[in-house]
């Protein structure tokens, strides 16, 4: 327990949290959950399964109708045929993580790792006992990849698009990531349906790299499904059946009613989804042109995902402290996804423009003190 760390968002939100049953308010921009009501077709058709009596346990790997759903669904974004076999059904992207890494990690294992990156990467890594190697994202390029941090590695855990960056991943970073043989590598791909004029290019489209991915996706940024925990793997076959064997030791099955309610989402319309990122294009818009005028910050334009990160030209810890204390602006510290945001914050701009504004007033007065 020692080496596993935390998802500071969480911690965040739960001092927010305190301050406002205090009287105080506070302007979230911590965590990573979109604020858009769930689409009512999907929210109906979770009824419908209530009442038709998907209440209780389910296969393991998932529904079959839903895994051959997901697999024609995510094939078609990317342009590939896959397996139903291959996609595993889990609680939440996290245990797509988890449970692939718990499979594939031996002690001293070198795994190319984000830096800066979601901190759930690091932490599993390292619980597991193998070695971290950061790979870095370049801020003064829009956070691309710099292709001269890579280095060769059992294995490696990559985020198109990114968080905390809003950056994108390449095909000619993807070819450059092919060119060090890894034994296998995690594509992290929440974020893949939330871009801004800009293509998804996911590893499963080079047939050099196919048989080595664990696609990691979910349903709870796209259609705002985050209580929901449902989300997905799709592996080579031989591991999806070691994932399931770990889903069965750890939380037996995802919820079945869920899994009716992702068919929806999968088959249903798109008007929801479409305007929810044109929502986040206008946001994004304000927020970094907000950041970008305060003196002293210098924020890149996220090309996905809904995440700023400036850098903040001091102690990212001690401004984002302040910041929550002083100004009632909830935001997480940069150095929580790796050493190299030392001097940036995170502000989620999944919160509505109102508050976004009235957040980046309140940044600008603690400054000014």
């Amino acid at each position: 327990m020692g080496r596993l760390g935390t998802e500071t968002a969480f911690q965040v939100l739960a001092r927010a949290r305190e301050l406002e049953a205090q009287g105080r308010s506070v302007c979230h921009l911590e965590i990573g959950a979109p604020d858009f009501a769930t689409p009512p077709h999907i929210v109906e058709a979770a009824k419908e399964a209530l009442d038709q009596g998907y209440t209780k346990y389910g296969p393991a790997n998932g529904d079959p109708e839903l895994r051959k759903e997901i697999a024609a669904y995510a094939g078609r974004l990317r342009g590939v045929t896959l397996d139903p076999d291959g996609v595993v059904v889990v609680p939440g992207a996290k245990p797509v993580l988890f449970f692939t890494l718990m499979a594939l990690v031996e002690e001293g294992d070198e795994v190319l790792v984000p830096d800066p990156g979601f901190p759930i990467y690091a932490s599993v890594v390292e619980m597991l006992g193998g070695k971290v190697v950061p790979c870095r994202f370049d801020e003064r390029n829009g956070f691309a990849l710099d292709r001269a941090t890579l280095r060769r590695a059992k294995g490696g855990i990559f985020n198109t698009p990114h968080n905390p960056t809003g950056g994108i991943l390449t095909r000619g970073d993807w070819d450059a990531i092919a060119a060090l043989g890894l034994e296998w590598i995690l594509s992290d791909e929440v974020y893949s349906e939330i871009l801004y004029g800009v293509e998804h290019f996911s590893p499963l489209a080079l047939p050099s790299l196919r048989d080595r991915i664990i696609l990691c996706d979910a349903f709870s940024k796209t259609w705002s499904m985050t209580g929901w925990r449902l989300g997905y793997g799709i592996m080579p076959r031989p591991l999806a059946e070691q994932v399931t064997r770990l889903q069965i030791n750890c939380t037996s099955c995802a919820a079945t009613f869920s899994q009716r309610a992702a068919l929806a989402a999968l088959r249903g319309p798109r008007c929801e989804v479409e305007e929810m990122v044109r929502t986040f294009r206008r946001r994004r818009d304000v927020i970094v042109q907000g950041l970008n005028a305060i003196p002293g910050f210098r924020c890149a334009e996220p090309k996905g995902a809904f995440y700023a990160f400036p850098h903040v030209g001091r102690d990212g810890d001690a401004l984002a402290r302040r910041l929550l204390e002083e100004a009632g602006v909830a935001c997480v510290a940069g150095s929580s996804f790796g050493p190299a945001g030392k001097e940036h914050v995170r502000f989620s701009y999944a919160a509505s423009e109102e508050t976004i504004r009235e957040a980046l007033r309140r940044i600008r007065a603690l400054l000014a003190v």
